[in-house]
């Protein structure tokens, strides 16, 4: 078998077809993991609705995306799970670190049945502490509080105790949910609904 001779031309055609080959390599991998990964994402939020309604057994009976402009005059976007007990509610706000994002659930009236962090770049150690700080029976609890009474950190004269040395973490969290609540009970302004299909939920 001759040997491909060394040039510029043969250097340009192997380097195109190793490309090639490992985009196409890179894509049949994309293709074979995007199913489990979508599965996953949603079995997530599945738990993680059940974790802050406070039920091991519910249905999500409609799914609205809602675009309003929260409490600081910031447009975003808000997901209501609803459900037979009331709603989960997907929200956010910046915090120390960076934008921080919240699961909320309410009942039918709007008081706080629960909540988790999707996400947060918080410091570990002080503003991260927010997955715990505000959950039940913790120093900050905001479960079985309705945010229509204000949910506002005792530095600002407020009820909730916030996060020892993380005061802008506690206030940003705080207005997720404030923002959660408004988006859920309608009194978010300028909102746009966009319905999508029921998720079933076992």
């Amino acid at each position: 078998m001759k040997k491909l001779e060394s040039s510029l031309t043969n250097m340009a055609l192997v380097l195109t077809g190793v490309a090639v080959v490992m985009g196409c390599l890179l894509a049949l991998v994309n293709h074979v993991t995007a199913g489990p990964i979508e599965k996953q994402k949603n079995d997530a939020l599945e738990q993680g609705i059940k974790e802050v309604m406070q039920a091991n057994d519910l249905t999500v009976t409609r799914t609205d995306t809602v675009t309003a402009t929260d409490s600081k005059g910031k447009e975003q976007e808000f997901v209501i799970y609803k459900n037979e007990k009331g709603a989960a509610v997907q929200s956010s706000a910046m915090g120390f670190g960076g934008e921080l994002k919240v699961l909320v659930g309410f009942d039918t009236e709007g008081n706080i049945l629960g909540y988790t962090l999707l996400e947060h770049q918080e410091t570990p150690g002080l503003g991260a502490k927010a997955d715990q700080w505000f959950q039940a029976g913790q120093k900050g609890s905001i479960i079985g509080k309705n945010p229509a009474e204000g949910l506002t950190v005792s530095k600002d004269g407020g009820n909730v105790d916030a996060i020892t040395a993380s005061t802008i973490t506690s206030r940003a969290f705080l207005l997720a949910v404030t923002n959660a609540y408004n988006a859920f009970m309608g009194n978010a302004t300028d909102a746009n609904s966009s319905a999508t299909k029921p998720m079933e939920e076992k």
